[in-house]
Formats: C-alpha cells, structure tokens, sequence
C-alpha cells in the first residue's frame, strides 16, 4: 500500500496587479526529499519573476526529526542582499527556522502562506501553490520590505547637502564602513590656537 504525501499547501501574493510575477508558479508540484529552492534563478523549484529576487532566496528543507515518522520542514534564508521574515522573525543568510503548521513569510514584497498537511510517506512531499489576489499578511511590521528598497528611500539625491563643511561636518556626514567592518569616523584637523580657551 501507498503511503500519503506530505502536502504543503503554499498561497502567494504580490501587490502588484498581474500574474507577469507568477507567471512559472505551476498549481501542483510533487518533489524528492532534498530542499525545494525559492528564487529567480533557472535552477529555482518555485521561479517567481522579481529583480529585487536572489537566484536562490530561501529554501524549505525537509527532514525527519529524531523518533519522529513523519517528514518536517525547515526554512532557510539563501540570499545575502535580501531578508525573509517567518511569523515576524527577520532570517539572515543562512539562518533557518522550523515551520509551524501554519507559516506567514515574507520577503521581497510577496506574501506567502505555508500549510503543512502531514503524510506518512518520507521519499517526497507535494506542494500545491495558490494565488491570492488579496493580502495575506494584514499586520507586516514596517521594516518586511525589502532592505535595498528602504535603503534607496532613505539615501538624499545627490547633491542636495548644502553649505560649505564646517569644522564639526563629520557629525553630519554618514559613517562609512571601514575594511574592518566597524564605522570609520572621519578626523577634522584645524588650527590649536585659542580651540581650548
């Protein structure tokens, strides 16, 4: 007799309107034990069409936990430009967390709900893949965007500093990243006569 899959049902949504974005998401999958790879790349399980997207972004890994007789899946971050956010958790690169039975990610503006629907067969897992046209996340904290996104908001045009640099400029002017990795602050030198009196 044939054991039952393990099925994970995983609804998407993106802002924006379309389906250009899922435009290779299939409706079903059925894959082997070895990690399902989200991301833009060719070699991507689940090809979501985003710039913003790393080949590779993150991956659910199945595996069978100790005594345990069922698979179980863990979510791992690929990406060392973007975050994935798992139930308001930020995951770094490499970083990976175990799923619940019902999972809220996101990252790089889609929305993904994961439903883990246990079987008893360990030689592969299907996924079924829904597209939501509304929000599936109402409560995304403000720092789920993608990070270059904020990044770029954040940064002034060009240009648009003014006024010639003072002896105190340095408090104003942004911190740059030394080889070392810690904030090099840059020295003023001016004259000493009468800077102490």
């Amino acid at each position: 007799m044939e054991r039952p899959l393990t099925v994970l049902h995983m609804s998407l949504h993106h802002p924006t309107p379309g389906s250009a974005r899922f435009a290779s998401v299939p409706p079903q999958l059925e894959h082997d034990t070895s990690p399902l790879l989200v991301g833009r790349g060719p070699d991507a399980h689940l090809r979501l069409q985003l710039p913003c997207l790393s080949r590779q972004h993150l991956s659910l890994e199945p595996y069978l936990e100790k005594g345990g007789a069922r698979l179980a899946f863990s979510l791992k971050a690929l990406s060392r430009k973007g975050s994935v956010w798992v139930k308001g958790l930020t995951l770094r690169f490499l970083e990976q967390v175990p799923p619940g039975t019902i999972n809220r990610v996101a990252f790089s503006g889609i929305q993904m709900v994961v439903r883990i629907e246990g079987g008893t067969s360990l030689e592969a897992f299907v996924c079924c893949f829904h597209l939501s046209p509304s929000p599936l996340i109402y409560r995304l904290r403000a720092e789920e965007i993608d990070e270059r996104e904020s990044v770029l908001q954040e940064q002034p045009p060009p240009g648009s500093r003014q006024g010639a640099p003072g002896p105190l400029s340095f408090l104003h002017s942004p911190l740059q990243p030394s080889p070392g990795g810690a904030p090099e602050i840059p020295l003023q030198r001016g004259p000493l006569d009468g800077a102490l009196s």
